[in-house]
């Protein structure tokens, strides 16, 4: 199950966790897996190279972390809203494969 933590701050989304495996279907065609993955990548490219906001970006083995700078820009908080709101409709969509958290 892919796993997805949201961390809120004054100003919103501040930061995002992301961890798991769908288990959907086989490796290469597991469609909830890359709904996820693209929407995250999209997520931390458009903060870091669009928006030029100087987020955290961690990437792991079956894991990969957004974390916004104590002081985003609306835009960067705007990105994490639209995250969270396209991972909460692949919830709603799959919910065996993916939780979405907020703390």
């Amino acid at each position: 199950m892919v796993k997805v933590t949201f961390y809120t701050s004054e100003q919103g989304f501040a930061r995002v966790w992301v961890s798991g495996h769908a288990n959907f279907a086989p490796g290469g065609e597991d469609i909830v897996c890359s709904g996820v993955s693209s929407a995250v990548m999209l997520t931390a490219n458009g903060i870091t190279e669009i928006l030029g906001e100087a987020a955290e970006i961690q990437v792991l083995e079956n894991e990969v972390g957004i974390h916004l700078p104590a002081q985003p820009s609306p835009a960067a908080v705007a990105f994490m809203q639209a995250l969270h709101l396209h991972l909460t409709l692949l919830q709603q969509q799959y919910p065996k494969h993916i939780t979405v958290t907020e703390v």
